[in-house]
Parts: C-alpha cells; sequence; structure tokens
C-alpha cells in the first residue's frame, strides 16, 4: 500500500499543513461607518502579509489597513473626502481618472478585496456611465461600481522579491507561515504509489479529469475543465 499523497496530508489539516494562526491576526477591513478623519497611531509588521500594516484611529474605533508608500505615524487621513492626497479612503466616484489607489472593494461596503500585495497599485481608467473602470496590475480593466471605495497611493514592501533567498531553508521557513507547501514535486517525478500521475515511461502525465466530489487525493489533474485538449489554431 502507498503513502498517502500530499493532498490527502493537506486535507487531514494536520501542524505541518495547517495555517500558522498567529500570523494572521490582523484583519484587513474597511469599517462600515468610515467618515471624518483618522489618525496612523502605529506601523506593524506581519508575517503573513507582503507589506507593512497600518493601525488607524477614528471616532469608532480603530481598523488595520496595508500602509502606503510614505507613511508616517502620526500622519492624518480622511474618509470619504473630495481630497485626493496619499492614504485617503473614499468611493471611486469621488476619485479622478488616472489616480493610483489600492485595497479596492469588490461590491460596496465589503471591506476591501482587490490590490492587496505589496508595492502594487492599480489606476482609474475611465468612467463609463454609472461604472467606473480600473486597470488592475495585471494591465486588465475591471468595471466597479462608482460606490465602492479605495485607498489612494501604493502599497509599501515593494522590491521585496529583489534579493534573492541564497538558502533553502529562508525561503522553507517563509513559506510554512503563510501556510504553503515548499519544496512542491511535481507529480510525474513521484512513484507509482505516490501520485496517481507517478511512473510512467517517459514521464508523461496521464489525462485524468478529476470529478467534482472527489475527495482529496484523488482530486488530481485537470479540476472542473472548461474545455480539453490541444487548441487548434
Amino acid at each position: 500500500m502507498g503513502k498517502r499523497i500530499i493532498q490527502q496530508a493537506r486535507g487531514k489539516g494536520s501542524l505541518t499543513y495547517r495555517v500558522r494562526k498567529k500570523a494572521f491576526v490582523y484583519q484587513m477591513k474597511y469599517p462600515k461607518n468610515l467618515n471624518g478623519e483618522g489618525e496612523v497611531i502605529k506601523l506593524l509588521n506581519s508575517s503573513a502579509h507582503s507589506y507593512p500594516i497600518a493601525k488607524i484611529k477614528y471616532s469608532g474605533g480603530s481598523f488595520y489597513m496595508p500602509a502606503f508608500v510614505g507613511m508616517a505615524e502620526g500622519q492624518k487621513i480622511e474618509f470619504n473626502g473630495n481630497k485626493i492626497e496619499f492614504g485617503n479612503i473614499t468611493a471611486l466616484k469621488n476619485i479622478p481618472v488616472k489616480t493610483q489607489i489600492y485595497n479596492i472593494e469588490s461590491r460596496p461596503f465589503d471591506g476591501g478585496k482587490f490590490v492587496r500585495s505589496g508595492g502594487s497599485s492599480a489606476t482609474v481608467s475611465r468612467v463609463v456611465g454609472e461604472s467606473i473602470f480600473v486597470m488592475m496590475p495585471s494591465k486588465k480593466e475591471k468595471k466597479f461600481h462608482p460606490d465602492c471605495r479605495a485607498t489612494i497611493g501604493t502599497i509599501a514592501g515593494a522590491g521585496r522579491l529583489d534579493k534573492p533567498f541564497v538558502k533553502a531553508g529562508k525561503k522553507y521557513h517563509l513559506k510554512k507561515a503563510k501556510s504553503k507547501l515548499w519544496p512542491r514535486t511535481s507529480a510525474v517525478k513521484m512513484n507509482a504509489i505516490d501520485h496517481p500521475f507517478g511512473s510512467g515511461r517517459g514521464k508523461n502525465p496521464k489525462s485524468k479529469i478529476a470529478k467534482r466530489n472527489a475527495p482529496p487525493g484523488a482530486k488530481v489533474g485537470l479540476l472542473r475543465p472548461r474545455r480539453t485538449g490541444k487548441k487548434k489554431r
């Protein structure tokens, strides 16, 4: 009998593969009722995020958000106003075209979903009727509701990928902090007892469409594919 394959081991949720809860103590969300002015009371580091975190104090309490480039403790930021300055949080309808923004809400008042990695920013591209189009970091446009909120500026933490890891152990511990599996081994390089794609002369993976309700371990290969086969030009 073969060993349990990686999907089965991860599905069980042992300490090796489980998310380290202590790393994810900060929740990045805009409060629903956000008006007036706030103050940056502390800048924090989080091993679970690719950017520094800012703790913002406002009239209703405090919340956490990704820090922008140039943010400093004691700085004042404005909520739902028309002032276009770095760090200000406002609805997309108040932001002029060609302004850099981040932490954009998918739907009004959901707290922020898009453009949340270190060093990234999106740009308000155009306004068509009641819709606002934003150029995402992937260079693709996305349509948003005008009441969706965003933060003006660029997220801090750029350049973190420029320096090489040098040591394998360093990368292992970084991935472990974020509950990512590393090193990741190709299935066709495994033995037949360790994976459905294992062994095989010529190392060609067997074509396999996994059932939608397949258990961890059997759910490998093409997962809910829209199409299969080689594309014809």
